[in-house]
């Protein structure tokens, strides 16, 4: 497994003349709804017209860092809300990069309308999701950090739920559940306790799963569709988690989305393939009885109401 030196990338940047660390994105004590750029169409709720409450966070508190990365690319119908649901948590210390593979659907816009509030933001041409996701975390200085795909948008509050459980329980991961959004109706995504045995078993929500800066890894760049579900193996594996039981995310349904579009069934397999052969994480000969193990553990989660 050939993973990328994200320290070389940071270094081409610096080259450019990116400044190390980025700065914070605005915290003004009133908050940013009043300062963002006015919402169109008559959209209310979240996160078009309510903010997370600024006086959440104690002033006399120093807060860790949080670096959010965004890749994106074609997703201007998704982007704002994307982009709102980040600005809008109100949290202190954020550190906000958006990684555009050069759109040209209008998202260049839509991200120079939000400049002031991005501590970094690029749209050049990438090589594909995961390199923009490896890019944004080379210039990343946070304690803890995030992905947010720019079809999908964080739930409110979220930031300071997160936060706060990474400091009462000095844990290396947080998961959570997740709603998917499918015109206009929702469905709640839960996500059963991650145990190592099982960590072969994809199940969790991406935009729901945040984590600490020194368990980071690149992602693995020839991965296509499952670069999150190959990255927890790496990241996960051995290191303290905390589930949520609540949801902290939600993900667009849409053919464009890569988890539902049937298109992409062959890269999906490719993807597989690469992920247990002896270039990735190696065969596994005990697969089914994993997996048969798996739904008897899942019976009894459910049984005990634990999913």
């Amino acid at each position: 497994m050939l993973l990328p030196n994200l320290r070389a990338y940071r270094s081409g940047f610096e080259e450019k003349g990116t400044k190390y660390p980025l700065p914070s994105v605005p915290a003004p004590k009133r908050g940013l709804l009043s300062v963002l750029p006015q919402v169109k169409d008559g959209k209310q709720g979240w996160p078009w017209t309510q903010e997370t409450s600024p006086s959440i966070y104690d002033e006399r508190q120093l807060w860790p860092r949080l670096t959010i990365v965004t890749p994106s690319f074609n997703q201007a119908a998704f982007l704002e809300e994307t982009i709102r649901s980040v600005l809008l948590q109100n949290y202190p210390n954020l550190e906000y990069i958006i990684m555009d593979g050069g759109s040209a659907d209008g998202s260049l816009e839509m991200i120079e309308k939000y400049s002031p509030w991005i501590s970094y933001w690029q749209s050049n041409k990438d090589r594909g999701q995961s390199n923009a996701i490896n890019l944004g975390f080379s210039l990343a200085s946070g304690d803890y950090y995030a992905w947010l795909n720019s079809d999908d948008f964080y739930l409110k509050d979220v930031f300071n739920l997160v936060i706060n459980t990474f400091i009462k329980h000095k844990t290396d991961f947080i998961y959570g559940y997740a709603y998917s959004l499918n015109k206009g109706q929702q469905q709640l995504m839960t996500v059963p306790p991650l145990l190592d045995y099982f960590i072969k078993i994809p199940s969790l929500a991406q935009p729901s799963c945040f984590w600490k800066a020194t368990i980071n890894q690149p992602v693995w760049e020839e991965m296509h569709c499952a670069l999150d579900y190959e990255l927890w193996i790496r990241i996960v594996k051995g290191n303290k988690r905390k589930r949520i039981r609540q949801p902290l995310s939600v993900a667009h349904v849409h053919y464009g989305a890569k988890t539902h579009n049937p298109d992409l069934k062959i890269k999906w397999h490719k993807d597989h393939v690469k992920m247990w052969s002896e270039e990735g994480h190696g065969p596994v000969p005990e697969w089914k009885r994993i997996v048969f193990l798996n739904r008897i553990r899942l019976k009894l989660y459910r049984l005990l109401n634990l999913i």
